[in-house]
């Protein structure tokens, strides 16, 4: 396996954070993605097609949006599966639908290839520090053996079990963080109408019961208008929710909870908050209770 040079597909808002973290530790990127100044702007070296890509590294990445564009990546025409080679390790970075990724590392294991899937999380403030946590899915070798790529785009790696383990992991954290910033916001909205400092709201929160992520990591910042733009879009966190709901159908679990969340950020992409920060939604929430705003400055 080089370890001097790694592929990497889709340089946005997550992996282009990422492939930087790799060039700063001294590997070679070799980047594709549709925008092609991606690559550049994260120090990678660009490329032309994922063919070139899978020609030149052992350990090829994908930071993709869903598991639509992971699957037209893998198995479409000039994709990886035309173009991979026994012994080479892909690993997904996106989030996706478990059951597309079990699918996937069936068709990689017949080439040869091992495939596996690694949920992450922090955002891309933790993607730029380096600091992300990853909840890993796969052959727990090849896992181990990719301790060279995560060092320098991760603090914590949880190998979570076999094929799509990593995958289940993210979207059940992922639901979970939906909630909480769902529901934060609308109680911050209506501390606001109701006259309370949104300060001094945060400071009984975080020592009560109700403290949650977004109440401490989030919300103090929000309340003075900073709202750490470069994160998961509205349109991106009502996807997660969709995958979670698929994922708890297809386990047979009721799904009670999914459609608040569902509700807010269907909401603020309705109302033009889509590709913004899915923080945004306490902002949707206030536009259809009377034009809200935290933060009056």
């Amino acid at each position: 396996m080089n370890k001097d040079r790694i592929g990497f597909i889709g340089l946005g808002n997550m992996g282009g954070r990422m492939a930087r973290r790799l060039v700063d530790a001294g590997i070679q990127v070799l980047g594709f993605d549709t925008d092609p100044s991606r690559a550049a702007a994260a120090g990678a070296q660009p490329l032309p097609t994922i063919r070139e890509v899978m020609a030149g590294a052992d350990v090829v990445l994908l930071s993709l949006p869903d598991s639509k564009v992971v699957e037209a990546v893998v198995e479409g025409a000039g994709g990886i599966l035309e173009n991979c080679r026994p012994g080479q390790v892909v690993v997904d970075l996106s989030t996706a639908a478990a059951s597309s990724t079990v699918r996937l590392n069936t068709r990689f294991a017949k080439a040869g290839v091992q495939y596996v899937d690694a949920g992450i999380s922090g955002g891309a403030a933790a993607a730029e520090k380096g600091a992300l946590t990853l909840m890993v899915g796969g052959d727990a070798g090849t896992i181990e053996a990719l301790d060279w790529v995560f060092a320098p785009i991760s603090a914590k790696v949880v190998t979570m079990g076999g094929s799509g383990a990593g995958h289940v992991t993210k979207l059940l954290n992922n639901f979970l963080n939906a909630v909480s910033l769902a529901a934060t916001a609308e109680v911050m909205v209506a501390g606001k109408k109701a006259g309370l400092d949104l300060h001094r709201l945060l400071d009984v929160i975080n020592s009560s019961s109700g403290v949650n992520f977004a109440s401490l990591k989030r919300f103090p910042f929000i309340v003075d208008g900073d709202y750490l733009e470069g994160g998961l879009t509205n349109k991106l966190m009502t996807k997660d929710v969709v995958l979670y709901v698929d994922l708890v159908r297809e386990l047979g679990v009721a799904s009670l909870n999914a459609a608040g969340p569902a509700a807010c950020f269907g909401l603020a992409t309705a109302l033009g908050y889509g590709d913004q920060i899915s923080n945004r939604v306490v902002d949707a929430i206030g536009d259809v209770s009377g034009g809200v705003r935290l933060n009056s400055n």
